[in-house]
C-alpha cells in the first residue's frame, strides 16, 4: 500500500486576501514575506507550478524603512529604448514620487519570472496610505 501525494489542481485553490501594514517593516523583509504569501508558500498544499498564492494589500508603503546609506545609494534604473535613454532614480526620489513602486519592484523581483510569476505579481496591490479600495473583500490583517 503505497501513500499518494496530494497535489493542488487549479479547481481546488482557495485565495484568501490578506492587508499588511508597511510601517515600521524594513523593506527587504517585508518584499520576501508578501512574496512568498503570493506564492502560495505559507499553505500545506503549496504546487511549485501552479499560482496558489493569496492576495495581499501594503498600505503605508511611504512608511517602509531601509538600513544604512540605501536612501542615496540604491539606484532604480530604466530605459527608454532609444540610445541614451537610460535614466537613473535613487530611492529617496522614488519614495518621494512614488513609494508604492518601491515595495512593488522589490516584490516583483522575488516573484519567479515568466508567465507564473506575472500572474501571481497581478494579486499584490500597494498603496502609499492607509486608505486602500478593497475593503468588500474583507482582508484579513497578516503579522510577520
Amino acid at each position: 500500500m503505497s501513500n499518494k501525494t496530494f497535489m493542488a489542481s487549479a479547481s481546488n485553490i482557495e485565495r484568501k486576501w490578506y492587508v499588511v501594514d508597511a510601517a515600521d517593516y524594513t523593506l527587504g523583509r517585508l518584499s520576501s514575506q508578501v512574496a512568498a504569501v503570493l506564492r502560495g508558500k505559507n499553505k500545506p498544499e503549496y504546487t511549485p507550478f501552479l499560482d496558489c498564492g493569496d492576495n495581499v494589500i501594503v498600505i503605508n508603503a511611504s512608511k517602509v524603512k531601509t538600513t544604512g546609506k540605501k536612501l542615496d545609494q540604491k539606484i532604480y534604473y530604466n530605459h527608454s529604448d532609444y540610445v541614451g535613454g537610460m535614466k537613473e532614480t535613487t530611492l529617496k526620489e522614488m519614495m518621494a514620487k512614488k513609494p508604492e513602486r518601491v515595495i512593488e519592484l522589490a516584490v516583483k523581483g522575488m516573484l519567479p519570472k515568466g508567465p507564473l510569476g506575472r500572474q501571481m505579481y497581478t494579486k499584490l496591490h500597494v498603496y502609499a496610505g492607509p486608505e486602500h479600495e478593497q475593503a468588500a473583500q474583507k482582508p484579513e490583517v497578516l503579522k510577520f
